[in-house]
Formats: C-alpha cells, sequence, structure tokens
C-alpha cells in the first residue's frame, strides 16, 4: 500500500509539473500584453501632447495679430476697470461707465500725441540750427567705418571673380518699398480701430464672460476655474498698478536728471525714457535715445557718459529694487523663468511678446498651480 500511495503522488506531482507551464504560459503573456498596452498609451498619449502642443504654436504665430490685440485690450480694460467701478458707485449704469471710460482713454492718448507732435515739430524746426554738428560726427562715423572696412581688405583676400561671369541682383523700386509700407502701417491702424470696441465690449461685459466662462467647465471644477480666473485678475491688477507706479518713479526722477544736465524738453524726454526704461533688456537701450537725440546739438563726451549713467542707475534699480517689491510678491516667478518666458514670447510675437510676456506666464503659472497633473510645472515656474 505504501508503494502505491508513493508511486500514485509521484504521478500526481509529474503531472501538476507539466501542467503548470501550460497554466503559467497565458498568465504571464497576458501580463506582457498589458505592460505593451501602457507603454504604447504612453507613446500615444505623449505624441498627441507633441502634436498639440505643435498646433498651438503653429496658431499663435499665425495668428499673432488677432491674439496681440485681444490681450492688449484685456490689460487697457484692467486699467480702466477702476474709472467704471467709479461711475457704478455713483449709480451709472455699467455700460455708460464703459463708454466713459473708453472717452477717457481717446481723450488721454490725444493729449499725448498733440503733445508729442507739437514737442517733435519744434525739435525739427530748430534741427538745421545743429545740421553742422550732426554732419561733423556722421563724416567722423563715416571716417572710421572706411578705416575699418579699409583694415579688413587689406587683412582678409578679396573674393575672386570669374570672367564672363553675370552678378544680377534685383532691386526695388521706392514705389514698391512706399506701397508696401503704407500697406503695413493701414494693416496696424486697422488693428488698432478695434481696441477701443474690444475694451468697451470687455468692461461692459466683464461679468457675464466670467460667468459664462465658468459654466463651460463641468460642476466639479467650476469654484476651481472661478478662483482661477479671480487670481488672474488680481495678478493682472497688480502688474499693470506696478508698472504704471515704477514708471512715473523713473519718469520723474529722469526728469529731474535731465533737468539738471541741461537735456532740452526735459519734462518730456524725461518721461520717456523712464516709461521706456521698463521694457525688459532692451529698455536700457531705447532708454538712452531720447536724451541723446535732442541733445545732439550741445552733446559732449561728458554730457553723454552723464546720460547714460543716469539711465543705468534707473533702470539697474528699478529691476532690482522696485520690480521685486511692488510686482514680484505678485507674479512670484523665479528670474530663470522669467528669462526663458522672455526670450520665448519674444521669438514668437516679437517686441508686443517682450511686453506681454510676464503677465502671460504668470497667468499661465495660476492655471498650473490649480490643475492636479500640471502642478509641478507650476512649481518650477515659482520662486
Amino acid at each position: 500500500m505504501e508503494r502505491i500511495t508513493g508511486n500514485l503522488n509521484n504521478e500526481t506531482m509529474e503531472t501538476a509539473q507539466a501542467v503548470a507551464p501550460t497554466l503559467e504560459g497565458p498568465e504571464k503573456s497576458a501580463t506582457l500584453s498589458d505592460a505593451e498596452r501602457r507603454r504604447h498609451a504612453r507613446i500615444q498619449s505623449g505624441s498627441l501632447a507633441v502634436i498639440a502642443v505643435g498646433g498651438v504654436l503653429t496658431l499663435m504665430y499665425v495668428a499673432k495679430s488677432v491674439l496681440i490685440l485681444t490681450l492688449v485690450s484685456v490689460l487697457i480694460s484692467f486699467m480702466l476697470a477702476p474709472i467704471v467701478e467709479l461711475c457704478r458707485r455713483i449709480h451709472l449704469p455699467r455700460s455708460l461707465g464703459s463708454m466713459i471710460a473708453v472717452l477717457v482713454m481717446c481723450a488721454a492718448l490725444y493729449g499725448m500725441f498733440y503733445v508729442s507732435y507739437n514737442q517733435a515739430d519744434e525739435f525739427m524746426s530748430e534741427l538745421p540750427k545743429y545740421s553742422g554738428q550732426i554732419r561733423t560726427v556722421l563724416n567722423q562715423v563715416r571716417l572710421r567705418a572706411e578705416r575699418f572696412r579699409q583694415t579688413t581688405r587689406n587683412v582678409l583676400p578679396e573674393e575672386k571673380v570669374e570672367k564672363g561671369t553675370l552678378t544680377v541682383r534685383q532691386s526695388t523700386s521706392w514705389l514698391d518699398d512706399l506701397s508696401s509700407g503704407a500697406m503695413g502701417a493701414t494693416e496696424v491702424l486697422l488693428m488698432a480701430a478695434f481696441v477701443p470696441f474690444l475694451v468697451f465690449f470687455m468692461l461692459s461685459w466683464q461679468d457675464h464672460v466670467r460667468s459664462s466662462t465658468v459654466m463651460l467647465f463641468n460642476p466639479e471644477n467650476r469654484n476651481t476655474v472661478y478662483v482661477t480666473l479671480g487670481l488672474i485678475a488680481q495678478m493682472i491688477r497688480a502688474f499693470i498698478v506696478g508698472n504704471v507706479v515704477i514708471g512715473l518713479v523713473l519718469g520723474l526722477t529722469s526728469t529731474i536728471a535731465f533737468w539738471i544736465l541741461g537735456v532740452p524738453y526735459f519734462y518730456v524726454i524725461g518721461m520717456i525714457s523712464g516709461v521706456v526704461s521698463l521694457l525688459p533688456y532692451l529698455g536700457i537701450v531705447l532708454a538712452i535715445v531720447p536724451p541723446v537725440v535732442v541733445s545732439m546739438g550741445s552733446l559732449t563726451v561728458k554730457s553723454f557718459l552723464a546720460i547714460v549713467t543716469v539711465v543705468a542707475i534707473s533702470h539697474v534699480i528699478a529691476l532690482n529694487v522696485l520690480y521685486p517689491k511692488i510686482i514680484g510678491r505678485r507674479l512670484q516667478l523665479n528670474p530663470l523663468a522669467v528669462t526663458l518666458a522672455l526670450l520665448f514670447w519674444g521669438w514668437l510675437w516679437g517686441a508686443m511678446g517682450l511686453i506681454l510676456a510676464v503677465p502671460l506666464t504668470a497667468a499661465i503659472k495660476i492655471i498650473f498651480d490649480h490643475v492636479e497633473s500640471l502642478r509641478p510645472w507650476g512649481d518650477w515656474l515659482g520662486e
């Protein structure tokens, strides 16, 4: 009996060992197929994300005029929002308050254009007095350029042109250049004509747009969307108010400094130089141009260095002291993220991209902070 029992046990073990691979094989193959499906799903989702990003970038580049116009109108509407709120406090309809705000904007723009035009006309009328000095400076620049060209010609060998070859250069008529420039200016003016209407509708339909935007999302996400939109609005207001305050401070200090240095039209040039100095990176260069141009008649090396010193000190103080104190706490962006944002938006939209880069990146960070899957990206952009 013991031998029979032992034989039966051995046969059972052998049968189990023979059947085991056939049972484990499908399970392992099923496990491998699930892993492969997950891997393919990740690859597919990554590919779709890359295609979506490429599509969005293409759309942003193709429709940059419309997007820039819309975003500029949004910033202007936030600047004029206090006027609308003031009109509502005195029990005026929102539409009427929006109309008053737009009219105030148009009147301010007309006043700035009128003052600037008169100052420019007066400067152009006095420009012939400085023609001799300007001609002398230009001749010196031309002589130095000619010397540099002669030096490079002696150092670098001239290109040998084979005989019998004919070089054809396509020349454009001045009428073609004028017409193309007129078409570009006409397009800009046509697009700018939409700004007052966009600002008016954004101000008068602000509550409707915000509530309708919230209703576009699922009920469980509407509270998050509402809070996110409120934080973006607070950030834009802080950004605009901070830039206005810093621009006024820089304008007043530049005006006083230029008055001491004897710069002509210091009361206008100082404000222009101070406001232009707020532009990232290019501001310090562009802020030097107005005082130097109007001082061409009496410009010396000492006065030029004094102007450059005043602009440089104002720019450094604004970016390293005033900007972090007034605006930096609201935006909560690290310097690397700001620099990369300026490079990206400047590459995508040019000069307007540099102006809109900081508020756009700050708004994107706020959105990232309130989306669970994108929160690590918000932490990367933050301080």
